[in-house]
């Protein structure tokens, strides 16, 4: 694989769940980079990272004083492993709810050749478990409604598990990216297809978070809907 591959880890009270991520990351990809970018989280979630960095130097954490969106996490994640001389970039949930066991399909897709690879819920092969009727059709409806809004063929938009080839990030213009939550996964994406990069979909499960609260809401949601116009 060319450059390293950085796996970054955005969190918010999630220290009943990141030990066991970093861990499967671990075994999943064994020379890889881990970055969790912290929110100062009152369950003590920075200092967990903290102590997996002390006994695993592959393993970095960035701490932020507070929240201050998904999006920007991600930002300032990425540039992070950018400047670190990263090949590729991998975004993950902390909440176990993308499987490590899956990284190795979605880097071999991009050493493969595409520019950017979807973990996705809805090609062949892929699907959702433990969510009820309203959470799956509000998915399924939002990827519906964002696709045929921005004219584009990917099924999973609003999916968070990716990786990108350095040159993607660098190329859409991460400073200037305004959304968060499932409206910032929309816009990367669309950008990545506007610049012409290939994207490709890999199927994966998604399963719902068994530990911790789950960090979505109607202002998420709605953000998503509104955000697809200005994105167009």
């Amino acid at each position: 694989m060319t450059g390293l591959a950085w796996i970054v880890v955005p969190t918010y009270n999630e220290a009943e769940n990141l030990g066991v991520l970093v861990r499967g990351v671990r075994a999943a990809l064994s020379d890889a980079r881990v970055l969790v970018v912290d929110d100062n989280s009152p369950d003590g979630t920075g200092a967990l990272a903290d102590e997996l960095a002390a006994v695993d130097p592959l393993v970095q954490v960035l701490h932020r004083p507070h929240k201050a969106g998904l999006g920007l996490a991600y930002v300032n994640g990425f540039a992070h492993a950018l400047r670190a001389g990263a090949g590729h970039v991998v975004e993950m949930d902390a909440d176990l709810s993308h499987d490590p066991a899956d990284l190795p399909r979605l880097l071999a897709a991009a050493e493969a050749g595409a520019d950017l690879v979807l973990g996705s819920r809805y090609v062949a092969g892929g699907g959702v478990e433990d969510w009820d009727l309203l959470r799956r059709v509000l998915s399924r409806g939002g990827c519906r409604y964002a696709r045929t809004v921005l004219g584009v063929g990917v099924r999973d938009l609003t999916g968070g598990f990716k990786c990108f080839r350095a040159e993607v990030l660098r190329a859409i213009d991460l400073p200037t990216v305004a959304s968060t939550g499932y409206g910032f996964q929309i816009e990367l994406t669309y950008r990545a297809i506007k610049k012409e990069f290939r994207v490709m979909e890999v199927p994966i499960v998604f399963e719902d978070r068994r530990v911790g609260q789950s960090k979505m809401s109607r202002a998420i949601v709605l953000e998503a809907l509104a955000m697809v116009w200005k994105i167009r």
